[in-house]
């Protein structure tokens, strides 16, 4: 062998160390193509009722997408609430989020649904966002804030929690601090049923039923549990007095960067994590599995004269609210 077949079979040697340590990439090995990433953030990990759909969510879109679409779920790791989950959504930042409890104050087209006794039951509910009210509710979503709906769930009828006393009827709301979110509907609710109305974020409400400065709160009945407010509160009283509608939102970029077969999973599996949330929420919501969970945990559960409530929702709260939303109040109470 010459000295420059020598010399060439040395570099070629070397050539194949390198590439086998890794230090270089041969030109014909082909790169292996990242799948597109989307960050879906909400401000609570699982075993929250809304964060099993979104894991869920996340890992189905991924894995039937054969990985061309990343969906990355970030249960309260990425951003800590929900208006900056939502301004980031809007601004592309990430790909999708939710308002959670906040979907009134974010959009206050969904404020007419929280209206106390308005939504007579779930499949009333279930009926509107799965039907034209919700495909309406899209479109105006796309328009005004450049998102699109994935789909909607909710977190249930909410309930009186509080440390005084069992709530049966009205006047046992009476003289009673109750924490509310930030939204107009929800003080007139607890106002106009009885009690004072105390708007304050989720936040500080543990430290503050500990410490007296609220008597309770309201939250759906798998959220009372999730959240552990057996730890700070003796009773709940099921009034179901407010329905909780909420939705996962994507970016309205994000989504027509999607090719339609894209589109059309992630349509599919938004339905079916829809499916799940509802599934998880509504099996709890009713006397006897209510009392069964929380009873073990310390509290003591009431079945609340709701049609004492709501007659006083009715005669008290709703006229400036049906007169508000008009034509769109005409069409929840019309849904079947």
């Amino acid at each position: 062998m010459s000295r420059a077949q020598r010399s060439v079979a040395c570099v070629a040697v070397v050539m194949a160390v390198m590439i086998g340590l890794g230090s270089i990439t041969p030109a014909a090995r082909p790169a292996q193509a990242a799948g597109k990433k989307l960050d879906l953030a909400h401000i609570m990990p699982p075993p929250e009722s809304g964060a099993i759909g979104y894991k869920y969510f996340a890992d189905e879109v991924t894995k039937r997408s054969n990985g061309q679409l990343n969906v990355v779920f970030h249960g309260g790791t990425l951003l800590g609430k929900e208006l900056e989950i939502m301004d980031a959504v809007k601004s592309g930042n990430i790909a999708f989020g939710t308002p959670v409890g906040a979907a009134c104050t974010v959009f206050p087209e969904v404020c007419v649904f929280l209206t106390p006794y308005l939504v007579r039951d779930y499949n009333h509910a279930y009926a509107m966002f799965n039907g034209e009210i919700g495909r309406q509710l899209d479109d105006t979503f796309q328009k005004k804030y450049k998102v699109k709906i994935i789909y909607f769930y909710d977190y249930g009828f909410r309930h009186f929690w509080n440390n005084r006393r069992a709530i049966n009827t009205p006047a046992d709301l009476k003289g009673l601090k109750m924490r509310v979110q930030q939204g107009r509907v929800f003080a007139d609710t607890v106002n106009g049923l009885g009690a004072s109305a105390v708007p304050m974020p989720w936040g500080e409400v543990i430290a503050a039923a500990q410490q007296g400065v609220i008597d309770g709160a309201d939250l759906p009945i798998y959220n009372i549990n999730a959240l552990k407010v057996y730890e700070v509160s003796k009773y709940v009283s099921m009034t179901f007095h407010n329905y909780g509608p909420t939705l996962l939102v994507m970016n309205l970029d994000a989504w027509k960067g999607l090719t339609p077969e894209q589109q059309k999973l992630v349509m599919e599996v938004g339905r079916e994590a829809q499916k799940k949330v509802r599934e998880v929420t509504e099996s709890v919501d009713n006397f006897a599995k209510a009392k069964e969970i929380l009873e073990a945990r310390g509290m003591k559960v009431n079945a609340a004269d709701v049609a004492s409530f709501r007659k006083i929702a009715e005669d008290k709260i709703w006229p400036q609210y049906r007169q508000q939303y008009g034509e769109l109040w005409d069409k929840i109470v019309a849904t079947k």
